[in-house]
């Protein structure tokens, strides 16, 4: 035998093992529920776990903030400008905006390492939670409690449509796939209200709540179920008239964005984000522009249980493989 070929052996042996090693790791996870297969979910929160080797935790220098993909990333970005500053302050890191074009390409970032804070719209945090190992911690709010949204469907006020009914064979746009008041809510609500997408009107995906809104305003389609807070901000920013549109329906209340941290950034800087999150006083211009004066604390498993009902009553999952065909949809 030749030292080529033993070391050839060696290598291959050398790879099996490294196999087995990896498959025994993830053997040893006593629990995963839905979360891919480089996560654990140990204590049955429904979110991955703080990886226990102290070798898988990250502590980086810069922490990079995405807010969800919206109408206009640089206005929001100005919007958290006074907060990246004392998030800056209050962890001693410099933190960056990282203005995302999709809400794939946000959980995309957190999954692969690039992103380590993030606020995601109510229907794409599964997808992160699941396939990006996030942790949602935080939702806007004020003494109240959190702030949320409701799903409306809107036509142009001066459309013959009354009703819901009056919709049926109509075009219809929808955000994305993976939204939830922009496709799973409507897809979960309005079969029980006698109209059925995909089925008593097309549904033609948009990308964004603001182009759905936008497309109506300009009648490139008939209809759009959207959220309300989106169309609030467009609102008062002038982008829309507030007597431009008629509400054909109004849901009760979900929750609004989910605050999460990457789930492998090291325990006390995850306590100290909370902590800043927390302790900050969100000043005037930015509570009128988000909605909410203040951050309070959340888990997955009970304020996003209303969200996953939906998701599942319409017969979405959130898999690496529905991840894969809701992007493709787009």
């Amino acid at each position: 035998m030749t030292l080529k070929s033993t070391t050839r052996g060696a290598l291959a042996a050398a790879a099996v093992l490294a196999s087995f090693a990896a498959y025994a790791a993830e053997d040893a996870c006593p629990n995963r529920g839905d979360l891919d297969a480089q996560y654990c979910d140990a204590n049955k929160d429904l979110v991955a776990d703080t990886p226990t080797d102290p070798k898988k935790l990250k502590n980086p220098s810069t922490l990079v903030f995405a807010f969800t993909p919206v109408e206009d990333p640089a206005i929001y970005e100005k919007l958290f400008r006074p907060f990246m500053s004392h998030l800056s302050q209050c962890v001693g890191k410099k933190v960056v905006f990282f203005p995302v074009q999709s809400n794939a390409a946000q959980i995309e970032a957190m999954r692969s390492g690039r992103l380590h804070i993030a606020a995601f719209s109510p229907g794409p945090v599964n997808f992160a939670v699941n396939l990006s190992g996030a942790v949602p911690f935080a939702i806007r709010g004020n003494e109240q409690g959190p702030v949320g949204m409701h799903l409306k469907m809107i036509v142009k006020k001066d459309s013959p449509y009354q009703s819901l009914e009056d919709l049926k064979g109509k075009r219809i746009a929808h955000t994305s796939p993976s939204s939830n008041s922009g496709n799973l809510a409507p897809r979960a609500l309005f079969p029980k209200l006698g109209l059925t997408p995909d089925t008593d009107y097309k549904v033609v995906y948009s990308g964004k709540h603001d182009q759905s809104i936008l497309g109506v305003k300009t009648g490139d389609y008939d209809a759009a179920p959207v959220a309300s807070d989106v169309l609030g901000h467009m609102t008062e920013r002038g982008v829309v008239g507030k007597d431009e549109f008629r509400v054909l329906y109004t849901s009760e209340m979900f929750p609004t964005d989910a605050y999460a941290y990457a789930h492998n950034l090291a325990p006390e800087l995850q306590d100290k984000i909370k902590s800043c999150f927390f302790e900050y006083k969100v000043p005037a211009e930015m509570a009128k522009g988000l909605g909410g004066d203040r951050f309070l604390p959340i888990t997955y498993q009970k304020d996003w249980e209303l969200v996953r009902t939906v998701a599942q009553a319409s017969g979405e999952s959130f898999t690496r493989e529905a991840f894969d065909k809701s992007a493709k949809k787009k």
